[in-house]
């Protein structure tokens, strides 16, 4: 049996500039944190191998000083003979960008189809991929597949690691499911020879075990989800890493013997909802002010503005208004929900800076 850590989505990066212009909290060391957090097992040495999903980073053009702090843990885990294994992403571009940095020989990359292989306790694993695939993977995923040579290796068990959307895969506020489209794997292409896909790109913890119509599938689909909260959509949602335990089932293929979803503490996402007609300056620095006493101070706010605005309320809302009112433990944006006519372009700026 071996032992798998999966983790996704990490959007490493995300505002963590590192010239800030401002002091002000910043989101990005709570991304660093959970994804040293979710390495924590491989730390301890309870796994055997780690495999990240992609979206390592928030964004394909990043510093080279970014890519080094985020293959520091990896290559951490990797220095204790833990082989890593990572799949490219759709925010990397299908590329993990200053490779160099990335080189380790404990570190396995799907650049490019291909299929790893891993022999441990006289077990031998098979680990097939291929980076994100942005156009019409419905049409070419038996193409990928075929290109990682996976069917010409004898092995003990198969796993699948990519990141993309599979039939059934759902996400966000209203629980859309993926069905049918071009940029979807049609779950039946999988082949049941493959014990379990590990897979990235859902931000939401799933497991995929029937198909739309809701008959049972073959292989399982693992999404781990992502390990921090990237917007408002994911604000219900719980975040962590996934474990599971692949063992042979005696015909060439193995299983996943079991998998268990570890959650990783996040800070509190909130809207407040403000309706400002009739309201001046003092009015809302008041509303805020009762309003931010009542929610923890930690917190991860958007306030959601209705109605037309008094023009002296435009300097109450600006964002040094607004830090001097906030504890400074807080992230806080706002958003003009339905503002018109004079400062509407002004609106939109405002709509689009965390304070």
């Amino acid at each position: 049996m071996i032992r798998i850590l999966l983790l996704a989505d990490t959007h490493l990066g995300f505002d963590y500039p590192f010239r800030p212009r401002i002091e002000r909290r910043r989101r990005g060391p709570d991304f660093f944190r959970n994804f040293e957090r979710a390495l924590e097992p491989a730390y301890r040495g309870e796994v055997d191998l780690v495999v990240h999903g992609g979206d390592i980073f928030y964004r394909s053009k990043v510093p080279a000083q970014l890519v080094e702090m985020a293959f520091m843990p990896l290559r951490k885990v990797a220095d204790k003979e833990i082989p890593v294994y990572i799949v490219p992403g759709n925010h990397e571009r299908s590329a993990i960008p200053f490779r160099l940095l990335a080189g380790h020989p404990n570190i396995f990359i799907f650049d490019q189809p291909t299929c790893f292989l891993l022999t441990m306790r006289g077990f031998t694993l098979a680990l097939a991929g291929f980076p994100f695939v942005r156009n019409n993977i419905r049409e070419k995923f038996p193409y990928m597949l075929q290109q990682t040579k996976w069917s010409a290796i004898k092995a003990d068990a198969y796993l699948l690691c990519i990141h993309q959307s599979v039939d059934g895969a759902i996400t966000g506020p209203r629980n859309y499911t993926f069905r049918g489209g071009k940029d979807v794997i049609d779950i039946h292409d999988i082949p049941a020879e493959f014990a379990g896909v590990l897979n990235g790109h859902m931000h939401r913890f799933q497991v995929l075990e029937k198909d739309l119509r809701g008959k049972p599938v073959a292989t399982p689909i693992l999404y781990s989800g992502s390990t921090e909260r990237t917007s408002f959509a994911e604000k219900d949602e719980k975040k962590g890493y996934v474990t599971l335990d692949i063992q042979t089932d005696g015909r060439n293929k193995g299983a996943v013997h079991a998998w268990t979803f570890h959650e990783l503490p996040t800070r509190p996402m909130l809207v407040l909802e403000c309706n400002t007609a009739g309201m001046n300056g003092k009015a809302f620095e008041s509303w805020l002010k009762d309003r931010l006493a009542m929610i923890p101070h930690d917190s991860i706010v958007k306030i959601r503005i209705h109605g037309k605005l008094r023009s002296e309320l435009f300097e109450t809302i600006r964002a040094e208004s607004i830090r001097s009112l906030a504890p400074k433990t807080m992230n806080i944006s706002i958003t003009l929900v339905d503002y018109r006519g004079f400062g509407e372009v002004r609106s939109r700026s405002i709509q689009r800076e965390q304070f």
